[in-house]
Protein backbone atom coordinates (compact mmCIF):
# COMPACT_ATOMS: atom_id res chain seq x y z
CA UNK A 1 0.00 0.00 0.00
CA UNK A 2 3.23 2.11 0.62
CA UNK A 3 3.75 2.78 -3.33
CA UNK A 4 0.08 3.72 -4.41
CA UNK A 5 -0.52 5.83 -1.63
CA UNK A 6 3.12 7.76 -2.18
CA UNK A 7 2.18 8.54 -5.92
CA UNK A 8 -1.33 9.51 -4.65
CA UNK A 9 0.46 12.20 -2.27
CA UNK A 10 2.84 13.32 -5.51
CA UNK A 11 -0.50 13.13 -7.69
CA UNK A 12 -1.90 15.83 -4.20
CA UNK A 13 0.99 17.73 -4.64
CA UNK A 14 1.46 17.98 -7.84
CA UNK A 15 -2.42 19.22 -7.77
CA UNK A 16 -1.82 22.22 -5.06
CA UNK A 17 1.05 23.23 -7.05
CA UNK A 18 -0.69 23.95 -9.98
CA UNK A 19 -3.05 25.82 -7.88
CA UNK A 20 -0.18 28.73 -7.38
CA UNK A 21 -0.25 28.97 -11.03
CA UNK A 22 -3.92 29.31 -12.59
CA UNK A 23 -4.97 32.98 -12.00
CA UNK A 24 -8.75 32.42 -13.90
CA UNK A 25 -11.26 32.33 -10.53
CA UNK A 26 -12.83 29.83 -12.86
CA UNK A 27 -10.26 27.27 -13.25
CA UNK A 28 -8.87 28.06 -9.63
CA UNK A 29 -12.81 26.52 -8.29
CA UNK A 30 -12.66 24.14 -10.92
CA UNK A 31 -9.27 22.65 -9.13
CA UNK A 32 -11.38 22.67 -5.94
CA UNK A 33 -14.27 21.49 -7.52
CA UNK A 34 -12.20 18.25 -9.30
CA UNK A 35 -11.04 16.60 -6.19
CA UNK A 36 -14.77 16.80 -4.51
CA UNK A 37 -16.49 14.83 -7.62
CA UNK A 38 -13.07 12.22 -7.42
CA UNK A 39 -14.55 11.85 -3.96
CA UNK A 40 -18.18 11.60 -4.67
CA UNK A 41 -16.99 9.02 -7.21
CA UNK A 42 -15.09 7.33 -5.44
CA UNK A 43 -17.70 7.22 -2.66
CA UNK A 44 -20.12 5.23 -5.68
CA UNK A 45 -17.14 3.43 -6.43
CA UNK A 46 -17.17 1.59 -3.50
CA UNK A 47 -20.08 0.26 -3.06
CA UNK A 48 -21.13 -0.42 -6.47
CA UNK A 49 -17.45 -0.60 -8.29
CA UNK A 50 -16.87 -3.49 -5.90
CA UNK A 51 -20.33 -5.51 -5.27
CA UNK A 52 -21.95 -4.82 -8.52
CA UNK A 53 -24.91 -3.42 -7.22
CA UNK A 54 -25.60 -0.32 -9.51
CA UNK A 55 -27.03 2.82 -7.47
CA UNK A 56 -28.73 5.72 -9.18
CA UNK A 57 -29.20 7.36 -6.02
CA UNK A 58 -25.74 8.57 -4.47
CA UNK A 59 -26.74 11.98 -4.91
CA UNK A 60 -29.48 11.23 -1.72
CA UNK A 61 -26.09 11.12 0.42
CA UNK A 62 -24.16 13.70 -1.25
CA UNK A 63 -27.27 16.13 -0.45
CA UNK A 64 -28.04 15.03 2.76
CA UNK A 65 -24.25 15.86 3.47
CA UNK A 66 -24.23 19.21 1.81
CA UNK A 67 -27.66 20.34 3.47
CA UNK A 68 -26.38 19.02 6.92
CA UNK A 69 -23.73 21.72 6.55
CA UNK A 70 -26.05 24.24 5.27
CA UNK A 71 -28.45 23.99 8.04
CA UNK A 72 -26.18 23.08 10.71
CA UNK A 73 -24.35 26.67 9.80
CA UNK A 74 -27.49 28.23 9.63
CA UNK A 75 -29.41 27.11 12.11
CA UNK A 76 -26.54 26.18 15.25
CA UNK A 77 -23.85 28.71 14.24
CA UNK A 78 -21.62 25.17 13.97
CA UNK A 79 -18.33 25.39 12.24
CA UNK A 80 -17.50 23.12 9.05
CA UNK A 81 -15.10 21.60 11.05
CA UNK A 82 -17.16 19.73 13.21
CA UNK A 83 -19.97 20.10 10.59
CA UNK A 84 -18.27 17.37 8.28
CA UNK A 85 -17.96 14.90 10.56
CA UNK A 86 -21.75 15.33 11.33
CA UNK A 87 -22.37 15.11 7.43
CA UNK A 88 -20.57 11.69 7.40
CA UNK A 89 -22.58 10.07 10.88
CA UNK A 90 -26.06 11.40 8.73
CA UNK A 91 -24.87 9.71 5.62
CA UNK A 92 -23.60 6.53 6.91
CA UNK A 93 -27.46 6.49 8.77
CA UNK A 94 -28.95 7.03 5.63
CA UNK A 95 -27.28 3.99 4.18
CA UNK A 96 -28.64 1.95 7.03
CA UNK A 97 -31.76 3.63 6.59
CA UNK A 98 -32.04 3.33 2.51
CA UNK A 99 -29.99 -0.13 2.33
CA UNK A 100 -32.42 -2.59 4.48
CA UNK A 101 -35.50 -2.06 2.76
CA UNK A 102 -33.51 -1.75 -0.74
CA UNK A 103 -31.40 -4.89 -0.39
CA UNK A 104 -34.20 -6.93 -0.32
CA UNK A 105 -34.18 -5.75 -4.72
CA UNK A 106 -32.10 -6.48 -7.14
CA UNK A 107 -30.77 -5.83 -10.61
CA UNK A 108 -32.43 -3.14 -12.22
CA UNK A 109 -35.43 -2.73 -9.47
CA UNK A 110 -32.47 -2.08 -7.22
CA UNK A 111 -30.94 0.63 -9.28
CA UNK A 112 -34.51 2.61 -9.71
CA UNK A 113 -35.10 1.72 -6.43
CA UNK A 114 -32.50 3.73 -5.19
CA UNK A 115 -33.24 6.89 -8.15
CA UNK A 116 -36.05 7.69 -5.94
CA UNK A 117 -34.53 8.46 -2.75
CA UNK A 118 -32.71 11.78 -4.47
CA UNK A 119 -35.90 12.56 -6.40
CA UNK A 120 -37.93 12.25 -3.22
CA UNK A 121 -35.55 14.55 -1.49
CA UNK A 122 -35.86 17.16 -3.83
CA UNK A 123 -39.83 17.30 -3.00
CA UNK A 124 -38.88 17.36 0.92
CA UNK A 125 -36.76 19.79 1.05
CA UNK A 126 -38.59 22.05 -1.11
CA UNK A 127 -41.58 21.46 0.91
CA UNK A 128 -39.67 22.62 3.97
CA UNK A 129 -39.31 26.03 2.26
CA UNK A 130 -34.86 25.02 1.58
CA UNK A 131 -35.94 26.11 -1.91
CA UNK A 132 -32.92 28.11 -1.84
CA UNK A 133 -29.70 28.21 1.27
CA UNK A 134 -27.16 30.44 1.20
CA UNK A 135 -24.35 29.51 4.05
CA UNK A 136 -23.76 32.71 6.43
CA UNK A 137 -20.40 34.87 5.89
CA UNK A 138 -18.48 35.18 9.09
CA UNK A 139 -15.62 37.37 7.76
CA UNK A 140 -14.48 37.89 11.24
CA UNK A 141 -13.83 33.96 12.22
CA UNK A 142 -12.96 32.84 8.51
CA UNK A 143 -10.85 30.07 9.34
CA UNK A 144 -12.82 28.53 11.83
CA UNK A 145 -15.62 28.52 9.87
CA UNK A 146 -13.47 27.67 6.83
CA UNK A 147 -14.07 30.71 4.95
CA UNK A 148 -11.09 31.15 3.73
CA UNK A 149 -9.18 33.98 1.85
CA UNK A 150 -7.91 32.22 -1.02
CA UNK A 151 -9.23 29.13 -2.99
CA UNK A 152 -5.74 27.21 -1.59
CA UNK A 153 -7.42 26.88 1.39
CA UNK A 154 -10.70 24.92 0.43
CA UNK A 155 -8.25 23.05 -2.43
CA UNK A 156 -5.85 21.60 0.76
CA UNK A 157 -9.42 20.35 2.35
CA UNK A 158 -10.32 18.93 -1.02
CA UNK A 159 -7.09 17.25 -1.30
CA UNK A 160 -6.77 15.74 1.97
CA UNK A 161 -10.42 14.47 2.02
CA UNK A 162 -10.07 12.66 -1.24
CA UNK A 163 -6.40 11.25 -0.20
CA UNK A 164 -8.51 9.85 2.47
CA UNK A 165 -11.06 8.23 0.06
CA UNK A 166 -7.84 6.75 -1.53
CA UNK A 167 -6.65 5.15 1.33
CA UNK A 168 -9.69 4.09 2.26
CA UNK A 169 -10.65 2.16 -0.81
CA UNK A 170 -6.76 0.97 -0.86
CA UNK A 171 -7.63 -0.63 2.39
CA UNK A 172 -11.09 -2.32 1.41
CA UNK A 173 -9.44 -3.38 -2.29
CA UNK A 174 -6.52 -5.46 0.30
CA UNK A 175 -9.08 -6.80 2.83
CA UNK A 176 -11.01 -9.48 3.53
CA UNK A 177 -14.14 -7.21 3.06
CA UNK A 178 -12.92 -5.74 -0.20
CA UNK A 179 -12.47 -9.61 -1.45
CA UNK A 180 -15.98 -10.45 -0.53
CA UNK A 181 -17.65 -7.62 -2.08
CA UNK A 182 -15.62 -8.88 -5.29
CA UNK A 183 -16.96 -11.80 -4.81
CA UNK A 184 -20.53 -10.94 -4.34
CA UNK A 185 -20.19 -8.54 -7.86
CA UNK A 186 -19.14 -11.77 -9.84
CA UNK A 187 -21.07 -14.69 -7.94
CA UNK A 188 -23.43 -13.72 -4.93
CA UNK A 189 -24.71 -17.21 -4.69
CA UNK A 190 -21.10 -18.61 -4.71
CA UNK A 191 -20.01 -16.16 -2.60
CA UNK A 192 -22.61 -16.81 -0.16
CA UNK A 193 -22.04 -20.82 -0.40
CA UNK A 194 -18.64 -19.70 0.26
CA UNK A 195 -19.69 -18.35 3.83
CA UNK A 196 -19.71 -14.62 2.73
CA UNK A 197 -22.66 -12.64 4.43
CA UNK A 198 -23.37 -11.08 1.62
CA UNK A 199 -26.30 -9.06 3.33
CA UNK A 200 -23.84 -7.50 5.45
CA UNK A 201 -21.34 -6.90 3.39
CA UNK A 202 -23.77 -4.77 1.07
CA UNK A 203 -24.67 -2.96 4.04
CA UNK A 204 -21.90 -2.38 5.43
CA UNK A 205 -20.31 -1.10 1.74
CA UNK A 206 -23.32 1.33 1.57
CA UNK A 207 -22.84 2.56 5.04
CA UNK A 208 -19.38 3.53 4.14
CA UNK A 209 -19.81 4.56 0.66
CA UNK A 210 -22.91 7.07 2.43
CA UNK A 211 -20.43 8.44 4.74
CA UNK A 212 -17.59 9.37 2.13
CA UNK A 213 -20.23 11.08 -0.57
CA UNK A 214 -22.46 12.91 2.42
CA UNK A 215 -18.48 14.54 2.75
CA UNK A 216 -17.69 15.06 -0.56
CA UNK A 217 -21.20 16.88 -0.57
CA UNK A 218 -20.55 18.70 2.96
CA UNK A 219 -16.99 20.19 1.32
CA UNK A 220 -19.03 21.08 -2.09
CA UNK A 221 -21.84 23.27 -0.14
CA UNK A 222 -18.63 24.62 1.49
CA UNK A 223 -17.07 25.91 -1.09
CA UNK A 224 -20.52 26.68 -3.33
CA UNK A 225 -21.83 28.59 -0.64
CA UNK A 226 -25.44 28.14 -1.99
CA UNK A 227 -27.86 24.99 -2.48
CA UNK A 228 -30.71 24.19 -3.70
CA UNK A 229 -32.49 20.68 -3.63
CA UNK A 230 -31.64 20.02 -7.75
CA UNK A 231 -28.01 21.36 -7.41
CA UNK A 232 -26.96 18.10 -4.97
CA UNK A 233 -29.88 15.90 -5.49
CA UNK A 234 -30.71 15.85 -9.15
CA UNK A 235 -30.25 12.79 -11.20
CA UNK A 236 -27.33 14.36 -13.06
CA UNK A 237 -25.69 14.06 -9.74
CA UNK A 238 -25.43 10.65 -9.47
CA UNK A 239 -25.10 10.08 -13.07
CA UNK A 240 -21.77 11.79 -13.25
CA UNK A 241 -20.24 9.93 -10.36
CA UNK A 242 -21.36 6.68 -12.24
CA UNK A 243 -19.92 8.03 -15.41
CA UNK A 244 -17.04 9.26 -13.92
CA UNK A 245 -16.20 5.69 -12.33
CA UNK A 246 -17.55 3.22 -15.08
CA UNK A 247 -15.23 5.32 -17.83
CA UNK A 248 -12.09 5.34 -15.78
CA UNK A 249 -12.73 1.62 -14.43
CA UNK A 250 -15.23 0.74 -11.65
CA UNK A 251 -14.10 -2.20 -9.28
CA UNK A 252 -10.67 -0.49 -8.70
CA UNK A 253 -9.57 2.66 -6.52
CA UNK A 254 -7.71 4.66 -9.82
CA UNK A 255 -10.82 3.99 -12.17
CA UNK A 256 -13.01 7.40 -10.60
CA UNK A 257 -9.59 9.02 -10.13
CA UNK A 258 -9.14 8.40 -14.65
CA UNK A 259 -12.21 9.21 -14.77
CA UNK A 260 -12.26 12.29 -13.12
CA UNK A 261 -8.94 13.64 -14.41
CA UNK A 262 -9.84 13.16 -17.50
CA UNK A 263 -13.94 13.78 -18.16
CA UNK A 264 -14.02 16.81 -15.35
CA UNK A 265 -11.40 19.04 -16.90
CA UNK A 266 -12.19 18.79 -20.09
CA UNK A 267 -16.33 18.98 -20.09
CA UNK A 268 -15.98 21.91 -17.14
CA UNK A 269 -13.20 23.57 -19.75
CA UNK A 270 -15.40 23.04 -22.77
CA UNK A 271 -18.26 24.76 -21.10
CA UNK A 272 -16.24 27.94 -19.88
CA UNK A 273 -14.84 28.18 -23.73
CA UNK A 274 -17.78 26.89 -25.94
CA UNK A 275 -21.03 27.21 -23.54
CA UNK A 276 -22.09 29.85 -24.78
CA UNK A 277 -22.32 28.90 -28.73
CA UNK A 278 -23.07 25.15 -27.71
CA UNK A 279 -25.24 24.68 -24.94
CA UNK A 280 -25.37 21.57 -23.38
CA UNK A 281 -21.89 20.82 -24.20
CA UNK A 282 -21.18 18.84 -20.91
CA UNK A 283 -23.64 16.52 -21.47
CA UNK A 284 -22.39 16.13 -25.02
CA UNK A 285 -19.15 14.60 -23.85
CA UNK A 286 -20.69 12.78 -21.52
CA UNK A 287 -22.34 10.93 -23.79
CA UNK A 288 -19.96 10.17 -25.92
CA UNK A 289 -17.53 9.05 -22.71
CA UNK A 290 -20.55 6.37 -22.55
CA UNK A 291 -20.31 5.25 -25.72
CA UNK A 292 -16.63 4.84 -26.11
CA UNK A 293 -16.86 2.65 -22.67
CA UNK A 294 -19.64 0.61 -24.26
CA UNK A 295 -17.74 0.24 -27.74
CA UNK A 296 -14.00 0.18 -26.56
CA UNK A 297 -13.86 -0.52 -23.07
CA UNK A 298 -16.84 -2.23 -21.55
CA UNK A 299 -15.43 -2.31 -17.74
CA UNK A 300 -13.32 1.09 -18.27
CA UNK A 301 -10.35 2.27 -19.43
CA UNK A 302 -8.18 0.69 -16.59
CA UNK A 303 -9.42 -2.68 -17.08
CA UNK A 304 -8.72 -2.49 -20.98
CA UNK A 305 -5.09 -1.25 -20.14
CA UNK A 306 -4.20 -3.56 -17.58
CA UNK A 307 -5.76 -6.72 -19.72
CA UNK A 308 -3.80 -5.55 -22.70
CA UNK A 309 -0.61 -4.87 -20.62
CA UNK A 310 -1.20 -8.49 -19.07
CA UNK A 311 -1.16 -10.26 -22.77
CA UNK A 312 1.84 -8.27 -23.80
CA UNK A 313 4.12 -9.58 -20.80
CA UNK A 314 3.00 -13.31 -20.33
CA UNK A 315 0.99 -13.05 -17.51
CA UNK A 316 -1.26 -15.50 -18.43
CA UNK A 317 1.14 -18.34 -18.19
CA UNK A 318 0.67 -21.23 -20.75
CA UNK A 319 -1.04 -24.46 -19.54
CA UNK A 320 1.88 -26.40 -18.56
CA UNK A 321 2.80 -29.97 -20.34
CA UNK A 322 2.00 -31.89 -17.48
CA UNK A 323 -1.70 -32.59 -16.62
CA UNK A 324 -2.79 -30.16 -13.52
CA UNK A 325 -2.50 -32.39 -10.57
CA UNK A 326 -0.33 -34.89 -11.92
CA UNK A 327 1.22 -34.00 -8.62
CA UNK A 328 -1.44 -36.03 -7.13
CA UNK A 329 -0.70 -39.94 -5.98
CA UNK A 330 -1.95 -42.01 -8.40
CA UNK A 331 -4.73 -44.80 -7.46
CA UNK A 332 -6.88 -47.54 -8.81
CA UNK A 333 -9.28 -47.12 -11.31
CA UNK A 334 -11.92 -48.48 -8.49
CA UNK A 335 -10.98 -45.06 -6.78
CA UNK A 336 -10.34 -46.71 -3.78
CA UNK A 337 -8.89 -45.22 -1.09
CA UNK A 338 -7.99 -45.28 2.73
CA UNK A 339 -10.78 -44.16 4.26
CA UNK A 340 -11.99 -44.44 7.71
CA UNK A 341 -14.91 -46.42 8.88
CA UNK A 342 -18.65 -44.46 9.05
CA UNK A 343 -18.74 -43.13 12.45
CA UNK A 344 -22.11 -41.58 13.86
CA UNK A 345 -24.86 -39.70 11.80
CA UNK A 346 -23.65 -36.45 10.88
CA UNK A 347 -26.73 -35.59 8.44
CA UNK A 348 -30.19 -36.54 9.27
CA UNK A 349 -32.67 -35.56 6.79
CA UNK A 350 -36.29 -36.53 7.43
CA UNK A 351 -39.35 -35.89 5.20
CA UNK A 352 -38.25 -33.01 3.73
CA UNK A 353 -40.25 -31.36 0.68
CA UNK A 354 -39.96 -28.47 -1.78
CA UNK A 355 -42.54 -27.38 -4.10
CA UNK A 356 -42.83 -24.79 -6.62
CA UNK A 357 -46.65 -24.19 -7.83
CA UNK A 358 -47.85 -27.94 -8.49
CA UNK A 359 -44.68 -29.07 -9.36
CA UNK A 360 -43.08 -31.41 -6.20
CA UNK A 361 -39.22 -30.90 -6.86
CA UNK A 362 -38.37 -33.15 -3.49
CA UNK A 363 -41.11 -35.05 -2.25
CA UNK A 364 -40.69 -36.78 1.44
CA UNK A 365 -37.32 -37.52 0.70
CA UNK A 366 -35.38 -39.08 4.03
CA UNK A 367 -32.17 -40.38 4.41
CA UNK A 368 -28.76 -40.40 6.86
CA UNK A 369 -25.30 -39.24 6.05
CA UNK A 370 -22.96 -40.72 8.36
CA UNK A 371 -19.14 -39.31 9.28
CA UNK A 372 -16.23 -40.17 6.72
CA UNK A 373 -18.21 -41.92 4.36
CA UNK A 374 -18.83 -41.14 0.46
CA UNK A 375 -22.99 -40.63 -0.08
CA UNK A 376 -24.01 -40.68 -3.97
CA UNK A 377 -27.45 -39.38 -4.96
CA UNK A 378 -28.48 -40.55 -8.55
CA UNK A 379 -31.52 -40.98 -10.30
CA UNK A 380 -32.29 -39.17 -13.92
CA UNK A 381 -32.75 -35.46 -14.99
CA UNK A 382 -35.30 -33.63 -13.04
CA UNK A 383 -35.32 -36.12 -10.01
CA UNK A 384 -34.62 -33.00 -7.64
CA UNK A 385 -31.15 -34.04 -6.88
CA UNK A 386 -29.86 -30.20 -7.34
CA UNK A 387 -33.20 -29.11 -5.33
CA UNK A 388 -32.14 -31.54 -2.34
CA UNK A 389 -28.31 -30.17 -2.64
CA UNK A 390 -30.01 -26.52 -2.58
CA UNK A 391 -32.19 -27.64 0.50
CA UNK A 392 -29.35 -28.70 2.34
CA UNK A 393 -27.18 -25.60 1.99
CA UNK A 394 -29.96 -23.15 2.11
CA UNK A 395 -30.04 -21.65 -1.03
CA UNK A 396 -33.93 -22.82 -0.76
CA UNK A 397 -36.15 -22.87 2.00
CA UNK A 398 -37.93 -26.55 2.14
CA UNK A 399 -42.17 -26.12 2.70
CA UNK A 400 -41.82 -29.11 5.34
CA UNK A 401 -39.25 -31.69 6.78
CA UNK A 402 -36.62 -31.68 8.55
CA UNK A 403 -32.65 -31.44 8.18
CA UNK A 404 -30.41 -31.60 11.15
CA UNK A 405 -26.65 -31.14 11.14
CA UNK A 406 -24.82 -32.97 13.66
CA UNK A 407 -27.47 -32.74 15.78
CA UNK A 408 -28.53 -29.05 15.15
CA UNK A 409 -31.86 -28.11 13.14
CA UNK A 410 -30.37 -26.53 9.60
CA UNK A 411 -33.52 -26.01 7.98
CA UNK A 412 -33.53 -22.93 6.10
CA UNK A 413 -30.38 -21.79 7.70
CA UNK A 414 -28.45 -18.92 5.10
CA UNK A 415 -25.75 -20.57 3.23
CA UNK A 416 -23.33 -18.51 4.76
CA UNK A 417 -24.10 -19.91 7.85
CA UNK A 418 -24.35 -23.29 6.80
CA UNK A 419 -20.92 -23.26 5.46
CA UNK A 420 -20.06 -21.52 8.94
CA UNK A 421 -21.38 -24.92 10.41
CA UNK A 422 -19.06 -26.83 8.20
CA UNK A 423 -21.35 -27.90 4.74
CA UNK A 424 -19.78 -27.09 1.55
CA UNK A 425 -20.26 -26.82 -1.65
CA UNK A 426 -19.57 -26.64 -5.20
CA UNK A 427 -22.14 -26.27 -8.24
CA UNK A 428 -23.33 -28.28 -11.28
CA UNK A 429 -21.95 -25.29 -13.37
CA UNK A 430 -19.01 -23.91 -11.96
CA UNK A 431 -19.47 -20.81 -10.19
CA UNK A 432 -16.42 -18.83 -10.49
CA UNK A 433 -15.31 -15.49 -9.20
CA UNK A 434 -13.79 -14.39 -13.05
CA UNK A 435 -12.14 -11.75 -12.49
CA UNK A 436 -9.84 -13.18 -9.65
CA UNK A 437 -6.56 -15.35 -9.85
CA UNK A 438 -7.28 -18.94 -8.41
CA UNK A 439 -5.86 -18.02 -5.08
CA UNK A 440 -8.21 -15.48 -4.58
CA UNK A 441 -10.78 -17.52 -5.37
CA UNK A 442 -10.49 -19.92 -2.92
CA UNK A 443 -8.96 -17.43 -0.22
CA UNK A 444 -13.09 -16.40 -0.29
CA UNK A 445 -13.80 -19.56 0.98
CA UNK A 446 -10.82 -19.94 3.65
CA UNK A 447 -11.90 -16.72 5.32
CA UNK A 448 -14.55 -18.75 6.94
CA UNK A 449 -13.07 -20.63 9.74
CA UNK A 450 -9.59 -18.38 9.43
CA UNK A 451 -8.68 -16.45 12.67
CA UNK A 452 -6.48 -13.90 10.79
CA UNK A 453 -5.40 -12.68 7.08
CA UNK A 454 -2.46 -14.85 6.93
CA UNK A 455 -4.40 -18.22 7.99
CA UNK A 456 -6.61 -17.41 5.27
CA UNK A 457 -4.69 -17.11 2.45
CA UNK A 458 -2.25 -20.54 4.10
CA UNK A 459 -5.49 -22.05 3.79
CA UNK A 460 -6.13 -21.02 0.31
CA UNK A 461 -2.20 -22.20 -0.79
CA UNK A 462 -3.15 -25.89 1.11
CA UNK A 463 -6.10 -26.08 -0.83
CA UNK A 464 -4.49 -24.58 -3.86
CA UNK A 465 -1.64 -27.34 -3.79
CA UNK A 466 -4.30 -30.22 -3.10
CA UNK A 467 -6.35 -30.49 -5.90
CA UNK A 468 -2.81 -29.70 -8.16
CA UNK A 469 -3.57 -26.27 -8.95
CA UNK A 470 -0.36 -24.47 -7.34
CA UNK A 471 1.71 -23.62 -10.46
CA UNK A 472 -1.61 -22.01 -11.70
CA UNK A 473 -2.55 -19.72 -8.37
CA UNK A 474 -1.83 -16.53 -9.92
CA UNK A 475 -3.95 -17.89 -13.59
CA UNK A 476 -7.05 -15.68 -13.62
CA UNK A 477 -10.42 -17.59 -13.18
CA UNK A 478 -11.53 -16.91 -16.88
CA UNK A 479 -8.30 -17.95 -18.46
CA UNK A 480 -8.97 -21.72 -16.81
CA UNK A 481 -9.51 -25.06 -18.70
CA UNK A 482 -13.05 -26.80 -17.54
CA UNK A 483 -11.06 -29.22 -15.24
CA UNK A 484 -8.96 -26.62 -13.49
CA UNK A 485 -12.32 -24.31 -13.16
CA UNK A 486 -13.94 -27.80 -11.34
CA UNK A 487 -10.60 -28.40 -9.66
CA UNK A 488 -10.40 -25.06 -8.17
CA UNK A 489 -14.25 -24.72 -6.90
CA UNK A 490 -13.52 -28.38 -5.43
CA UNK A 491 -10.34 -26.08 -3.73
CA UNK A 492 -12.81 -23.14 -2.85
CA UNK A 493 -14.83 -25.56 -0.83
CA UNK A 494 -11.85 -27.19 0.47
CA UNK A 495 -10.42 -24.06 2.33
CA UNK A 496 -13.50 -23.90 4.82
CA UNK A 497 -12.40 -26.67 6.09
CA UNK A 498 -15.88 -28.63 5.63
CA UNK A 499 -17.11 -31.00 8.08
CA UNK A 500 -19.67 -32.38 4.82
CA UNK A 501 -19.08 -31.50 1.67
CA UNK A 502 -22.05 -31.27 -1.28
CA UNK A 503 -20.52 -32.19 -4.98
CA UNK A 504 -23.07 -31.24 -7.68
CA UNK A 505 -22.25 -33.29 -10.82
CA UNK A 506 -18.54 -32.64 -10.38
CA UNK A 507 -17.62 -34.73 -13.41
CA UNK A 508 -19.81 -32.73 -16.12
CA UNK A 509 -17.73 -31.99 -19.18
CA UNK A 510 -14.87 -34.03 -17.83
CA UNK A 511 -12.67 -36.68 -20.38
CA UNK A 512 -12.42 -40.17 -18.90
CA UNK A 513 -8.58 -39.07 -17.68
CA UNK A 514 -10.08 -36.25 -16.25
CA UNK A 515 -13.00 -37.63 -14.61
CA UNK A 516 -10.52 -40.61 -12.68
CA UNK A 517 -8.11 -37.75 -11.30
CA UNK A 518 -11.15 -35.74 -9.97
CA UNK A 519 -12.43 -38.93 -8.41
CA UNK A 520 -8.94 -40.12 -7.15
CA UNK A 521 -9.29 -37.14 -5.18
CA UNK A 522 -13.00 -37.36 -3.60
CA UNK A 523 -12.19 -40.56 -2.51
CA UNK A 524 -9.05 -39.26 -0.37
CA UNK A 525 -11.53 -36.66 1.11
CA UNK A 526 -12.92 -39.38 4.06
CA UNK A 527 -9.44 -39.55 5.53
CA UNK A 528 -8.70 -35.74 5.50
CA UNK A 529 -11.99 -35.68 7.92
CA UNK A 530 -14.75 -34.81 5.07
CA UNK A 531 -17.66 -36.63 4.69
CA UNK A 532 -18.91 -36.49 1.01
CA UNK A 533 -22.32 -36.17 -0.73
CA UNK A 534 -22.00 -36.47 -5.07
CA UNK A 535 -24.48 -35.91 -6.91
CA UNK A 536 -23.36 -37.60 -10.24
CA UNK A 537 -24.66 -39.37 -14.04
CA UNK A 538 -21.49 -41.29 -14.74
CA UNK A 539 -22.50 -44.25 -12.50
CA UNK A 540 -19.32 -46.10 -13.68
CA UNK A 541 -17.13 -43.83 -11.96
CA UNK A 542 -19.84 -43.74 -8.98
CA UNK A 543 -19.83 -47.75 -8.30
CA UNK A 544 -15.92 -47.91 -7.14
CA UNK A 545 -16.20 -44.11 -5.62
CA UNK A 546 -19.21 -44.35 -2.78
CA UNK A 547 -20.02 -46.28 -0.15
CA UNK A 548 -24.18 -46.20 -0.23
CA UNK A 549 -26.53 -44.81 -3.04
CA UNK A 550 -29.65 -42.67 -2.35
CA UNK A 551 -31.93 -43.19 -5.13
CA UNK A 552 -34.45 -40.75 -6.52
CA UNK A 553 -37.18 -40.40 -8.92
CA UNK A 554 -39.46 -37.76 -9.73
CA UNK A 555 -38.75 -36.21 -6.67
CA UNK A 556 -39.72 -39.18 -4.46
CA UNK A 557 -37.11 -41.07 -2.30
CA UNK A 558 -36.76 -44.48 -4.23
CA UNK A 559 -34.07 -46.52 -2.70
CA UNK A 560 -30.57 -46.77 -0.33
CA UNK A 561 -28.02 -49.35 -0.65
CA UNK A 562 -24.64 -50.65 -1.58
CA UNK A 563 -23.64 -49.51 -5.33
CA UNK A 564 -24.02 -53.15 -6.06
CA UNK A 565 -27.15 -53.91 -4.77
CA UNK A 566 -28.45 -51.00 -6.06
CA UNK A 567 -27.82 -50.88 -9.72
CA UNK A 568 -29.15 -54.44 -9.46
CA UNK A 569 -32.33 -52.99 -8.28
CA UNK A 570 -35.34 -53.75 -11.15
CA UNK A 571 -36.81 -50.23 -10.09
CA UNK A 572 -33.83 -48.57 -10.54
CA UNK A 573 -32.99 -49.86 -13.70
CA UNK A 574 -36.64 -49.02 -14.98
CA UNK A 575 -36.50 -45.56 -13.79
CA UNK A 576 -32.73 -44.38 -14.83
CA UNK A 577 -30.70 -47.16 -15.80
CA UNK A 578 -32.35 -48.79 -18.08
CA UNK A 579 -32.34 -52.01 -20.08
CA UNK A 580 -29.08 -51.46 -21.96
CA UNK A 581 -26.93 -50.46 -19.15
CA UNK A 582 -28.15 -54.08 -17.21
CA UNK A 583 -27.69 -56.36 -19.83
CA UNK A 584 -24.24 -54.82 -20.23
CA UNK A 585 -22.89 -54.81 -16.67
CA UNK A 586 -24.82 -57.91 -15.90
Amino acid sequence: MARPLAFILIIAAAWFALSFIVENAYYALLLTIIPIWATFAISWNIFSGYSGLVSFGHAAFFGLGAYTIALTSLHLDLTPWFGLPLAAVVGAVAGAVIGYPTFRLSGLYFALAMLAYPLSLVYVFEWLGYQEVILPMRPEHRLWYMQFGSYHGYLAVALALLVLSVVLSLIIERSRFGLSLLAIKQNELAAEASGVDTFRCKMQALILSGALAATAGGLYAVVVFVLTPGSVFGVIISAQAIILSLFGGAGVVWGPLIGAATLLPLSETLHAELGSVLPGIQGLLYGVAIIFVILLAPEGIYWRVRDLLSRRKGVEQARPAEPVGAAAPAVAKDHSAPRPEPGDILLSVRGLSKTYGGLKAVDDVSFDVREGEILGIIGPNGAGKTTLFNLLNGIVRPNAGEIRFDGRDVAGLKPNRACRLGIGRTFQVVRAFQRMAVLENVAVGAYVHAENEEQAWRLAEQAVSMVGLADRKDTLASALTSKELRLMELARALASRPRLLLLDEPLAGLGSAETDELMSMVARLPAHGVTVVIIEHTIGAMAGLADRFVVLDHGRFLTQGAPGDVTRDPRVIEAYLGQRWAAKHA
